[in-house]
């Protein structure tokens, strides 16, 4: 009962401003911040500052950007993590402050502000990174910097197929600009179109289009450093230059890279590469059985990836992740345990699926596509005889290219382009029947070789972990040419503390043996950034040191994000958490730092 006074407490009557011009978005958003809270919200002020310093720094904030676009206290609601699974006042990463700019000019006067005060500053786009933190700073009583405002299409190129976005524009606005315009280019999307274009591809997030690794289609970014020096890369670099977004061979060292998951400065303007619209699509899928079928399945997928046969990333599932999209749990099975093997199995039946369903698109001429997705059913069914696969074909009249929006569901909606909101109601998978609760999820998203073998072994364990604490194995993978992005998808009440404990003993086991395999994750929540980061150990984590320098030269302050990616500015090294014990809820104590709570361990 008293749970549930205090979650009442915190949550009630919140008023929001609007992030989203789409209504859907903008309730969505509202409801998943707004519904959030266990407890209220903590005071913060960032380290070292004092409340004296902090109130003169948030005047100044205010006459550069208006009482309007900088806030405090209350209004804080929507820049901590949604589904943070712990929100003791000693483990919830909550910022002091938050600050919208909405130009580069007006970037750099907050960054001067920021400088004079030491005020650390934790930077996102449109703070949609659910699962890893959303718009959560690593380090509490940082200012949040939301680039929401800077929402520019600066130009999409029809002929060269790329578009220049700030980093406020997200995939949605991407995509209605290219339908507003009737430009035959498509952009990769993610399966939720309400991120950044710019916040995905930096964090190196993906799509299912030709161009789904979006960080691998950057050419030329414009960079403002902490000093509020702008610099671009690439031909970008050149005033002028024709060649600006086409190409990523240039002179000199290539420093994209280096703003990537990056807290060295921060991106204001991209150049990113979209797939020219297709004459077909011919939409793909493949299902296997049983569970050990994943070796086989990967094996078929891996050789075909690599080969040319499959040019686009191959997107599998397993049954439990499909259950979320379509039910709750409690609809397929009540009880605190894991599915048994016979249910498991009544459920593949009624639904008509495998174990594992395989989902990928073949897009371009349509002989070409037809000729692809033949070759691929024949090497299937001589070497996973036991398997499924299906294809359906969608094309433009004639020579005319295929629209979209002429590709219905099942088959549309991410494969084609086109952002939606179509897994989010996943979140809710654990809740109870009567829908009561605070749905979260969490994910460990190691990179594994792409080897049946080792896909099978790492399934096995996580599903030992998983259903040691009352869990399902509930998981997805995106095949490469040689590599796998696997994705152990675990969600929960988390107004419910047996859930947050067993999630956090899940992930918790999911880090110590994923080290032991020799994996880490290609991105992980807030709590983990330094675990992670510690797996990155040869030559005395040289790599860390080495970024670690270069840190400390262009941003002395160190007020870019520190401890993103496990990342730390020399002014705040204490409060690196190498051994992963802020995401331990049996661990850790409570410290005043700068009179107010900190997370120093």
């Amino acid at each position: 009962m008293a749970q549930v006074q205090a979650t009442e407490q915190a949550q009630e009557a919140l008023s929001l401003p609007i992030r989203y011009t789409d209504p859907e978005y903008n309730s969505t958003h509202h409801k998943l911040f707004a519904k959030s809270l266990i407890r209220p919200l903590e005071i913060f002020l960032p380290p070292g500052v004092t409340q004296a310093n902090f109130d003169t720094a948030i005047d100044k904030f205010k006459e550069t950007l208006g009482h309007e676009y900088v806030y405090v206290g209350n209004a804080l609601t929507e820049y901590i993590d949604p589904y943070e699974l712990q929100e003791k006042p000693s483990r919830r990463k909550v910022p002091s402050g938050a600050v919208c700019p909405a130009t580069v000019s007006e970037l750099q006067s907050v960054l001067k502000i920021a400088n004079e005060f030491k005020i650390p500053v934790w930077t996102f786009s449109r703070g949609k990174n659910l699962g890893y933190g959303g718009p959560a700073p690593r380090l509490s009583g940082s200012l949040a910097l939301d680039l929401h405002r800077m929402n520019k299409v600066i130009e999409v190129n029809e002929e060269y197929s790329y578009a220049v976005v700030e980093p406020g524009v997200t995939f949605t606005d991407l995509y209605d600009y290219c339908r507003l315009h009737k430009l035959r280019v498509w952009p990769s999307v993610p399966s939720l179109g309400w991120g950044s274009v710019v916040g995905n591809t930096v964090d190196r997030g993906t799509g299912f289009l030709p161009t789904a690794t979006h960080h691998q289609h950057v050419a030329g970014l414009e960079i403002v450093l902490a000093d509020g020096d702008v610099v671009r890369t690439g031909h970008f670099a050149q005033d002028g230059s024709p060649s600006a977004h086409l190409t990523k061979f240039t002179f000199g060292p290539s420093i994209e890279g280096l703003f990537m998951q990056s807290n060295l400065g921060i991106v204001t303007k991209m150049g990113i590469w979209l797939t020219p619209q297709p004459q077909a699509y011919l939409s793909c899928g493949f299902s296997m059985d049983n569970f050990e079928d994943v070796e086989t399945m990967v094996d078929i997928f891996d050789k075909m990836r690599r080969n040319g046969t499959l040019p686009n990333t191959v997107y599998i599932s397993n049954i439990v992740e499909w259950l979320g999209m379509v039910g709750k749990r409690v609809d397929y099975w009540d009880k605190d345990e894991p599915i048994p093997d016979w249910r498991v199995r009544e459920l593949q039946k009624k639904l008509n699926m495998g174990y594992w369903n395989a989902k990928f698109g073949l897009y371009g001429p349509k002989a070409v596509v037809q000729a692809q997705y033949d070759e691929f059913k024949r090497v299937a069914a001589t070497k996973a005889p036991k398997g499924r696969a299906y294809g359906e074909m969608f094309s433009g009249d004639g020579d005319d290219l295929l629209e979209a929006t002429n590709v219905g569901e099942p088959h549309g909606g991410p494969f084609v382009g086109v952002p939606t909101l179509w897994s989010l109601p996943m979140v809710n998978y654990r809740l109870p029947k009567d829908g009561k609760g605070i749905a979260g999820h969490a994910d460990y998203s190691p990179v594994l070789p792409s080897s049946g073998k080792a896909i099978l072994e790492w399934a096995r364990i996580s599903k030992a972990i998983s259903e040691k604490h009352g869990w399902d194995l509930c998981c997805d993978f995106f095949m490469h040419e040689r590599h796998v992005i696997f994705v152990n998808f675990v969600t929960f009440n988390k107004a419910n503390p047996e859930h947050c404990q067993a999630i956090s003993s899940i992930l918790a086991e999911c880090y110590r043996e994923g080290r032991k395999s020799g994996y880490s994750t290609y991105r992980t929540h807030i709590n983990f950034m330094d675990l992670n980061a510690d797996s990155y150990d040869f030559n005395n984590h040289a790599y860390r040191r080495f970024v670690e320098k270069i840190k400390n030269a262009v941003d002395p302050n160190g007020i870019l994000s520190p401890g993103k990616q496990g990342i730390w500015p020399e002014t705040y090294q204490e409060f690196r958490d190498p051994k992963g014990k802020l995401a331990d809820p049996s661990t850790g104590t409570d410290t005043v730092s700068g009179g107010a709570l900190s997370h120093k361990l």
